[in-house]
């Protein structure tokens, strides 16, 4: 195992003197990957991939994103894409180079839209974790209902399990104590989710659907692109997952199977091992793990 694996919580200037919290491990002079997960998740949903990459020798940044988690809330609820994306290229800027980014869903929208702005740090690569330019509606309903359901909270951890399994369509999870990191308990004993309500709010919706807007975003981006799709997503459909390698026929494609966009909950392993590959192939590690042959070419 690589020195320095283990991952510390660590936190960061963020908005009017709060505080933004990432989880941090691998070697500090490492080339740095930035794990920006998906609205409404929080740094925990990166917990096994953010780990194998420290102990495949990059510094691993699991953030939780502005709202979300530990991490501050904007004073004035603003999380338009366009202004996320500057505050992540604030973020970026200070991690030192080279520089990779992972965002799954709202995470990589902000990638996209943050390599795309002039005071962006250069990015080496980039993954996109079930998530294009352009994505389908009835996948993206699905999301924006799940999440706007229960503004009440839940009684127990066991109806939020309930919940995300039907929205997965995959049993319930037998223990759920584990939501715990993604719920806060509030005075009257109710959970809810771990993230600002405004989140939501229309105004916030800026160029979430704007295809156009994020493909003129990525066709001035030179670094390396991967697109990982989860087999059973109704966000990236296989249609638009085709549309995405023929927009960009530079870019590496993985389709994993038994996945939905929850890729890195639904299917861990095999997502780390194809992040770690790709990265791999475009921006080694410093220190990779000894007794390991080295990863083969991603598919593309």
């Amino acid at each position: 195992m690589t020195a320095g694996a283990a991952l510390q919580r660590q936190e960061f200037p963020g908005f009017a003197g709060g505080a933004w919290v990432a989880d941090v491990g691998g070697p500090p002079s490492a080339p740095t990957v930035l794990l920006l997960h998906g609205g409404g998740q929080t740094r925990h949903a990166w917990g096994g991939t953010a780990l194998a990459l420290a102990r495949a020798g990059w510094r691993a940044v699991a953030l939780d994103l502005p709202g979300h988690g530990d991490s501050a809330w904007p004073p004035d609820g603003d999380y338009r894409i366009e202004t996320l994306a500057r505050e992540m290229a604030r973020f970026a800027c200070a991690l030192g180079q080279p520089l990779a980014l992972v965002g799954a869903s709202l995470g990589g929208m902000i990638s996209m839209a943050m390599v795309a702005r002039d005071d962006a740090p250069p990015v080496a690569a980039i993954a996109l974790v079930d998530i294009a330019p352009r994505i389908e509606a009835v996948g993206v309903d699905r999301i924006v209902d799940f999440m706007r359901a229960h503004p009440d909270g839940f009684a127990t951890l066991e109806d939020a399990a309930r919940h995300i399994a039907q929205y997965r369509g995959r049993p319930v999870v037998a223990n759920p104590r584990g939501l715990g990191k993604n719920l806060r308990r509030a005075a009257n004993g109710r959970w809810h989710w771990h993230w600002d309500p405004r989140l939501m709010n229309d105004d916030n919706h800026s160029h979430r659907n704007d295809p156009a807007y994020f493909e003129r975003a990525l066709a001035g981006y030179a670094g390396e692109l991967m697109l990982i799709r989860g087999a059973r997503s109704d966000v990236i459909s296989e249609a638009g997952a085709e549309r995405f390698r023929q927009t960009f026929p530079r870019a590496r494609f993985a389709n994993l199977a038994g996945a939905g966009h929850m890729v890195a909950g639904d299917a861990n392993d095999v997502f780390s091992r194809t992040v770690i590959e790709f990265l791999a192939a475009v921006m080694p590690a410093s220190r990779p793990t000894s007794g390991h042959s080295q990863p083969g070419e991603p598919t593309r």
